[in-house]
C-alpha cells in the first residue's frame, strides 16, 4: 500500500512481540560523559505502555542540559536521553486499545492521561500524571526500568520518553498516533515528523495557543534555535507583520529570514539596550514577545520589549538557574503580561493529530528545521554541532 512502507520493510512485530529485543541504543553513563553506542535489553511493554521501533530521533537543547547535568537534582545514570522522535508501534500493554502494532506515531513528553482534573479543563495541557517531570526516571506502572544492559542492571528512562534507542518502551498516555491517510507517499515526512514531540510544536503551539498572535502584529524571538524560529513561523503563518529576530548568533539569521524572521538583532552590535532597539522599531514596543534562551537577563529584554498595556511575554527557554524573574511588580501594573508555555499549550494526544494534519497539509514548513542527520552511531558529534550552534536540529537514522 502506498506510504505504508515505514511499517513493513524488514519489520514484522510477531517477531518480537512478549520478548525481550537486543538492541542498539546512546547511553549515558555520567554528566558530560561521552555516550556510548551499545546494545541493550528492551522488556516489554507493561499495562497501558506501548513498545515502539524508533525510526528516527532529533536531539533538542533539553537532552543537552541534561546530559551536560546543569540540574544536579535530577542526574541519574545510565540513562538513555532524547525525547524527539517518530516511531511504530511494535506491540502494547494490558488496557491499551487506541493504538495497535503497526501504527505510526510520536512519544510526547508531556502526556495526556485524559482522566485526571488537568486533562478535564479546556484552561492546560498539564497532565497530574504525565506531564513533563525532568526527575522521573522510572515508568509510572510498577517504578520499575524497561530498559537493561547486557548483564542485567537498570538504565534509566528520561521526560517520558527515552528515544535514543531502536526500541522504547512509553506509557500510552505519551503516545500519540498519527492519521497519515489521504497524503499519498509519507514516507518523506517520516523525518520531520520528529519535530512534533517537541521543538516545532513547542514553538509553533507558543505562537498559536499561548499567545494566539493575530494578522498584523508585531513579535520579537529572543533566541533563534528551533523552539525560536519555530515561533517565527508560526508568527508568520498567523499574518504577523513584523517579526524581530535577536540571537548573538548572525549566522542564525540567514535561516531565520526563511522562517518568516524580517528584522534582526544581535545584542552584541549596539551597546544600546535589546528592548530600547525593539521599542524603536516597533512604534514602542511589540504586541507580543518570547523568550527561547533559558537567560534570565533575556527574559528581562523580552519583557520590556513588549507594548505597555497589552505587550504579551511568553516565557519558552528551559531556566535551571535558582535565580527568581527579573521583574519589579510595578511593572506589571504598565499592562504589560508575562505567562509560561509548554509544548506549546497543545494537549499531546487530542490536538495534536490535527496539527500533524496541518503540517502535511503545508500550513507550518518543517523541511527547514532538520539541518543534519547522523547515523547513531555518530551521536557525539551531532552534540557537538548543537553546542557549536552549527545545527538547529540533527537527525539520528538507525
Amino acid at each position: 500500500m502506498a506510504g505504508q512502507e515505514f511499517a513493513t520493510e524488514n519489520f514484522n512485530p510477531n517477531d518480537t512481540k512478549g520478548k525481550t529485543i537486543t538492541c542498539r541504543a546512546a547511553v549515558a553513563y555520567g554528566p558530560g560523559e561521552p555516550f556510548v553506542v551499545e546494545r541493550v535489553l528492551v522488556h516489554p511493554p507493561q499495562k497501558m505502555e506501548v513498545r515502539i521501533k524508533i525510526l528516527f530521533t532529533s536531539i533538542c537543547h533539553t537532552d543537552l542540559s541534561a546530559w551536560q547535568g546543569e540540574n544536579e537534582a535530577a542526574r541519574v545514570y545510565p540513562r538513555i536521553f532524547g525525547h524527539e522522535a517518530s516511531g511504530i508501534v511494535e506491540s502494547v500493554g494490558e488496557g491499551v486499545s487506541e493504538m495497535k502494532e503497526g501504527d505510526l506515531v510520536v512519544p510526547i513528553f508531556n502526556g495526556e492521561c485524559g482522566d485526571c482534573k488537568y486533562c478535564k479543563s479546556e484552561k492546560t495541557n498539564k497532565c497530574e500524571r504525565f506531564g513533563v517531570d525532568i526527575m522521573k526516571k522510572v515508568m509510572d506502572c510498577d517504578g520499575g526500568t524497561r530498559f537493561s544492559t547486557m548483564d542485567r542492571k537498570p538504565i534509566f528512562h528520561f521526560l517520558n520518553t527515552s528515544t535514543f534507542t531502536e526500541y522504547t518502551v512509553l506509557d500510552s498516555a505519551c503516545v500519540v498516533k498519527i492519521d497519515h491517510n489521504g497524503h499519498g507517499n509519507f514516507n518523506p515526512f517520516i523525518k520531520t515528523l520528529t519535530l512534533l514531540s517537541c521543538g516545532v510544536s513547542t514553538g509553533v503551539g507558543a505562537a498559536w495557543n499561548t499567545a494566539n498572535v493575530h494578522s498584523g502584529s508585531t513579535v520579537a524571538v529572543f533566541g533563534l534555535g528551533a523552539v525560536g524560529l519555530a515561533v517565527a513561523e508560526g508568527a508568520r503563518a498567523r499574518g504577523a507583520s513584523k517579526i524581530i529576530g535577536v540571537d548573538i548568533n548572525s549566522d542564525k539569521f540567514i535561516k531565520g529570514r526563511a522562517m518568516g524572521i524580517t528584522h534582526f538583532i544581535n545584542p552584541r552590535d549596539d551597546e544600546k539596550p535589546v528592548y530600547e532597539r525593539i521599542r524603536e522599531m516597533s512604534d514602542g514596543g511589540v504586541h507580543y514577545s518570547f523568550e527561547c534562551a533559558g537567560n534570565l537577563n533575556v527574559l528581562r529584554d523580552a519583557f520590556l520589549s513588549a507594548h505597555e498595556g497589552w505587550g504579551l511575554t511568553v516565557v519558552l527557554g528551559v531556566h535551571t538557574s535558582p535565580k527568581l524573574l527579573p521583574i519589579h511588580p510595578m511593572d506589571l501594573l504598565e499592562g504589560r503580561r508575562i505567562v509560561g508555555s509548554v509544548f506549546g499549550g497543545f494537549k499531546g494526544k487530542t490536538q495534536l493529530p490535527h496539527f500533524a494534519k496541518e503540517c502535511m497539509d503545508g500550513v507550518v514548513k518543517l523541511d527547514g528545521f532538520i539541518t543534519h542527520e547522523l547515523p547513531l552511531e555518530e551521536i557525539n558529534q551531532a552534540f557537538d554541532l548543537l553546542i557549536a550552534g552549527k545545527s538547529l536540529r540533527c537527525l539520528l537514522r538507525f
